[in-house]
């Protein structure tokens, strides 16, 4: 059975609780997200991929819903990042490419998921990739004169790689990031030492045993909690991950790096099974909302199905990515939706609809709450267009040339796709008709580019801030 609505808007949400309140402590679901790092959106066996088994987010999928047009916020990985702790577009805080391993940061003041939730109650942990910046060696225990981390940000605890050059450069280049991940780790502001169990672990199970560890204390606590889990996987380098996978992965005629990829997606899917797997011996999972999904699209190895483009290119390719949601006391198992319109700055309105938090309306969000639409519940209003802003990247992460016309904008509304140029037109798509965006509709229908140019125009006329507050 399909879902037949489409996203609510956000006001519902604001209206609800302004009526109601916030939710009972008792009647607070679990939140647990789950981010992959360059997953294309065919890379999951529940999503078509043939060349990797992924079992146990297919079952994740069985119990729950699919979206099949669900986006990121950027066709790189900072500003999704970004959107998604804070429900705003990167564009809001001028982040308009990936930060490297500098002084690049979120800034101190947003508001963001974890500190609402927080402040409703709810433990908060992060585990895996940051990439928002703080993560350098001077900055631990030093915040008040330095710049914002994962604490800052509203997580009480967090584990994390050490972002700084050139020591996980090093791991990189010699393609041991994963399997000596453990020892550039950081650990609530403290290094994690030799005496650590991490320590010579891999990368993958570092993070999902962190993410098992967390619930089992979240259980004894009898809190409700919020788990931010962001694998790196499948991001390179690629490296083969530890038995059985590597062995399973063996196939004729793929290349090395095929089959590192491979095995990588399957350790992690493993890993998110033995989460899974956990929820369930501790009575947790009937009430525990899961969202799995992808930072941006497809990089080299991966798969990206039908669409075009991939990491770091505004068409399909880079930005579509897939997206599943669990929650077996309200949403409905097997269903696959395929007319919602999702994207990640949706995230956190949607996380606090689930916990019954009202977000502050003084920073208004881009996002709009899914719940209505993931439980089958809601009211159906049309949202309005979609934005995507990212600074030229020239070049593509996959095996072929970047397509051109170079489009540095992006617009959905309804069914249409406008890319444009620092807000100068290029390309028209009918994604109902033509989701490879091979027929640009752009002097067909001058209309519609008027109406969406308008838009984007005054999109990225609105206020940038790196500073947090609210002009």
């Amino acid at each position: 059975m399909k879902i037949k609505t489409v996203s609510t808007i956000f006001g519902t949400l604001l209206l609800v609780t302004a009526l109601t309140g916030n939710a009972a402590p008792a009647a607070r679901p679990n939140i647990i997200f789950i981010l992959a790092d360059d997953l294309g959106y065919a890379d999951l066996s529940c999503f078509g991929s043939k060349a990797v088994q992924t079992p146990h987010l297919d079952a994740l999928a069985a119990g729950g819903v699919k979206l099949t047009q669900f986006y990121a916020a950027s066709a790189v990985c900072t500003p999704t990042r970004a959107s998604i702790l804070t429900g705003r577009y990167p564009l809001r805080f001028d982040i308009r490419q990936h930060f490297s391993d500098d002084e690049s940061h979120l800034p101190r003041g947003v508001n963001t998921l974890p500190k609402l939730l927080k402040q409703a109650g709810y433990a908060t942990a992060h585990v895996g990739k940051w990439h928002l910046g703080g993560l350098h060696q001077k900055h631990f225990g030093n915040r008040a004169a330095t710049i914002p981390g994962p604490h800052e940000h509203g997580f009480d605890q967090y584990l994390c790689q050490i972002e700084e050059q050139p020591l996980r450069g090093e791991l990189g280049r010699k393609r041991r990031l994963y399997r000596d991940g453990g020892t550039c780790l950081v650990r609530d502001e403290k290094l994690v030492t030799e005496s650590d169990p991490y320590y010579r672990a891999h990368l993958t199970d570092i993070i999902g045993d962190e993410a098992v560890r967390l619930v089992e204390e979240f259980h004894k606590q009898r809190r409700p909690f919020f788990l931010n889990i962001w694998h790196l996987v499948p991001h390179t380098p690629y490296e083969p991950a530890p038995e059985p996978y590597w062995s399973r992965s063996a196939a004729a005629g793929i290349s090395e790096d095929q089959r590192c990829f491979r095995s990588m997606v399957a350790h992690m899917d493993a890993k998110i099974g033995q989460l899974l797997a956990k929820l369930d011996q501790l009575g947790l999972r009937d009430n525990t909302l899961i969202v799995f999904t992808s930072d941006n699209g497809g990089a080299y190895e991966s798969d990206i199905g039908p669409l075009k483009g991939g990491k770091t290119d505004l068409h399909e390719g880079g930005i579509r990515v897939p997206m599943i949601a669990s929650w077996p006391k309200k949403i409905p198992a097997g269903e696959s939706n395929t007319t919602t319109v999702g994207n990640t700055v949706d995230l956190l309105p949607t996380f606090c609809a689930a916990a019954g938090v009202r977000p502050p309306v003084a920073a208004p969000l881009d996002g709009i709450n899914l719940l209505p639409c993931l439980t089958g519940s809601g009211v159906t209003t049309a949202r309005e267009s979609l934005f995507w802003q990212l600074d030229l990247y020239r070049g593509l992460q996959r095996h072929y040339p970047k397509p051109k016309p170079y489009a540095t904008e992006a617009v959905r509304w309804k069914k249409w796709k406008l890319l444009a140029k620092d807000g100068d037109p290029l390309e028209l798509f009918d994604l109902d008709a033509d989701i490879r965006e091979t027929n640009n509709l752009l002097d067909q229908h001058p209309e519609v580019v008027s109406e969406m140019n308008g838009s984007l125009r005054r999109f990225l006329n609105d206020p940038r801030d790196r500073s947090g507050a609210v002009k």
